[in-house]
């Protein structure tokens, strides 16, 4: 059986059986409300019963004479003023004649006689025969309704509707209606052919329709199959082009033979279905190739331009963003989400001028090759505008444009963190070599000192040189220790920080030492606040070493002066003193770790001062002429071009800490982390 044929089967089906469902709820709903109009019009005629039997009592009873306390006395009498009064025997007669589902009807007493019944007479005092009650009927279900009605073997049921008549708030009479199944049936029987006929009539019509649509819907399955050969012819077309083939091939044939056999692979045989399901999954293998391809590129090109120092943007024809680099919100302070479909005049504004030259040379349509421009924050950015346009067309805008930014300031920082890896390569080297060569003869050192102190009897001169010796080796080994902690890695806690608090905090913390030397601070801070994202107790130990080192350089006192500014990126903090300058040949070599000029000196405040200021992404120049004074200068980036949290080495606070007490003689501020 063809495919086609099947699924026509599968709807036709489905519809005959959703129309099967909805024509027995109809049907069962009908049977119901019939079955409860033939119960309340049984109903009604019980209280016209009883109307009647009240009226003979009323009118009877007063004109007989019996004893009210005998029952059999006064069952009696009623039993003969039921049966002499004509109007209610004439009432059932008429009931029992011209209703069309009841059997029966009779007035019985307590003890369930007949006083009076109805058509047979004979009944009268007889024991009424027990039957169910109509209500029962009513709660079946309907296939147990339709059981009871069209009964086919077994004899037919009859039912009760019985109505309770009171005397003084006890039992006293009771009005049975018999109602017969196949009177009911026979009642039913009219509508229910003609509510058969037309669920009949709805199933074929339904089914015809079904098949119909179902054929018709199918028919544009051909329709595809054309058009996915043309895809393919087009396809093998274009595929024939880049390979150098010479003439297309051609479509498949859609005329198989007799004897031809499906084939899932080829979308091959007789049925039209089988040919598109076919020709689909094979179109499907290919686009999944393709998004496996396309997937590759795309994580393999996000991952190129989130690694990108420089700014890219991909503009389409009608000069919207629709590539962008992370680095672009660094150069522009716009997020990429905002970027993205922006159109040119959107992103740049004319109000700057990177914004006017990017936004002059996309309407003039003319390219940029590495022009240099300077922002208004004084930063300097090489901009490279390029068309891309089809060879074979006029419109040099018809495909878009590569835009790039470059800083150049970059260069320079990239310089800066060379040299710190340099200075950091230098001194892991330094450390591995000082904890193999000198720590372990350090240890082996002491032990034979505390051996030799055990066995020396000598007097005070010799244990005193004994002790000299300890004293020198316990420093060596501070100095191993503090070169070993000055290579270990430390997170900062940037926060956004005044400068001015943190210059003020490191004055006071300095003003013994400078009122011992005889030195005078002063200090020039702006009337605003000069915020920068860094960790305000490491700048504020940097500066301290270079307030300490000015206030050594001027033995015979002086004036030390302290000046915070800022600029458009940088906030500057310079340290100038008067004291006798640094020699041009070891001024380059200031920084070095453990390099000092000083009998006291460790070497290690200068060098730990440009590692934390490298740290900030900050830079530390010094300008000195011998004999007329120093000037150190702290670049910090204002917090609008601050960068984020990273763990570098940096020395530990325990060693700044003694180094600085041992310079200062004051106690340092305290500092959490490691």
């Amino acid at each position: 059986m063809r495919l086609k044929t099947k699924l026509v089967l599968a709807i036709t089906g489905l519809v005959f059986a959703v129309v099967v469902v909805f024509s027995w709820i109809w049907l069962s709903q009908l049977l119901q409300q019939h079955i409860e109009q033939s119960f309340a019009l049984t109903d009604d005629l019980a209280h016209q019963v009883s109307l009647k039997v009240n009226r003979a009592l009323d009118s009877g009873l007063s004109m007989r004479r019996f004893d009210p306390r005998d029952q059999v006395a006064v069952r009696a009498a009623v039993a003969d003023t039921l049966r002499e009064n004509t109007d209610l025997n004439d009432q059932l007669n008429s009931i029992v004649e011209y209703s069309p589902t009841v059997l029966d009807i009779a007035v019985a007493d307590q003890n369930g006689r007949a006083l009076i019944a109805a058509p047979d007479a004979a009944q009268n005092d007889q024991l009424l025969p027990k039957r169910p009650d109509f209500a029962q009927l009513q709660r079946t279900s309907v296939s147990s309704m339709i059981r009871t009605l069209y009964i086919v073997f077994g004899r037919p049921q009859v039912y009760n509707v019985s109505l309770a008549l009171d005397l003084n708030d006890q039992p006293f009479l009771t009005i049975r209606i018999g109602i017969r199944t196949t009177f009911l049936s026979n009642a039913f029987h009219p509508w229910l052919m003609e509510s058969l006929r037309a669920i009949g009539l709805a199933m074929i019509i339904s089914m015809v329709v079904a098949a119909f649509l179902a054929n018709l819907a199918l028919q544009p399955i051909e329709q595809i199959s054309r058009r996915l050969d043309t895809l393919a012819a087009q396809e093998a077309l274009a595929e024939s082009d880049t390979t150098g083939a010479l003439s297309p091939p051609e479509p498949p044939d859609e005329s198989p033979g007799p004897l031809a056999v499906f084939d899932p692979l080829l979308g091959r045989g007789d049925d039209a279905v089988a040919q598109v399901s076919g020709k689909i999954e094979r179109l499907g293998k290919r686009i999944r190739n393709v998004e496996e391809v396309f997937s590759a590129l795309r994580e393999n090109l996000d991952q190129i331009l989130s690694n990108l120092q420089d700014g890219m943007m991909l503009f389409t024809r009608e000069s919207r963003a629709v590539l962008v680099s992370s680095s672009v919100e660094r150069f522009l302070n716009i997020s990429r989400d905002r970027i993205f479909g922006a159109e040119v005049r959107e992103i740049f504004d004319r109000s700057t001028r990177l914004g006017r030259t990017v936004r002059d040379a996309f309407e003039g349509g003319m390219s940029i090759v590495q022009e240099e421009v300077t922002t208004e924050t004084g930063r300097r950015i090489e901009v490279s505008l390029d068309f891309i346009h089809d060879a074979q067309s006029n419109d040099r805008h018809s495909l878009g444009a590569l835009l790039t930014l470059h800083d150049l300031e970059s260069v320079r920082e990239i310089e800066s963190e060379l040299e710190v890896s340099r200075r950091m390569a230098a001194i892991g080297r330094l450390t591995a070599g000082v904890g193999h060569e000198v720590k372990n003869p350090i240890n082996a050192i002491v032990v034979h000192i505390e051996l030799l102190r055990n066995k020396v009897q000598a007097g005070d001169d010799a244990l005193r040189h004994l002790d000299v010796i300890q004293s020198e080796i316990h420093r060596l080994d501070r100095v191993v220790q503090t070169l070993v902690d000055f290579s270990r890695p430390v997170e900062l806690q940037l926060k956004d920080q005044d400068l001015r608090d943190i210059v003020s905090s490191v004055l006071m913390l300095a003003s013994a030492e400078l009122e011992t030397r005889g030195i005078t601070v002063h200090s020039r801070v702006p009337s605003h606040g000069v915020f920068c994202r860094v960790d305000s107790d490491l700048v504020r130990q940097a500066l301290l070493n270079i307030v300490l080192n000015g206030a050594q350089a001027m033995a015979d006192g002086g004036a030390l002066e302290v000046t915070l500014s800022d600029g458009a990126r940088w906030a500057s903090i310079q340290v100038r003193d008067h004291g006798t300058g640094i020699p041009d040949e070891i001024r380059s070599r200031i920084f070095d770790l453990y390099f000092t000029t000083k009998k006291e000196g460790s070497g290690i405040g200068l060098a730990m001062t440009y590692r934390i200021v490298q740290m900030h992404h900050g830079q530390i120049d010094v300008e000195s002429k011998p004999g007329s004074g120093t000037t150190f200068v702290l670049r910090l980036p204002l917090t609008s071009a601050g960068s984020g949290i990273r763990a570098v080495p940096v020395l530990p606070e325990r060693a700044v800490s003694g180094e600085l007490a041992r310079q200062s003689g004051e106690p340092q501020p305290e500092r959490s982390g490691p």
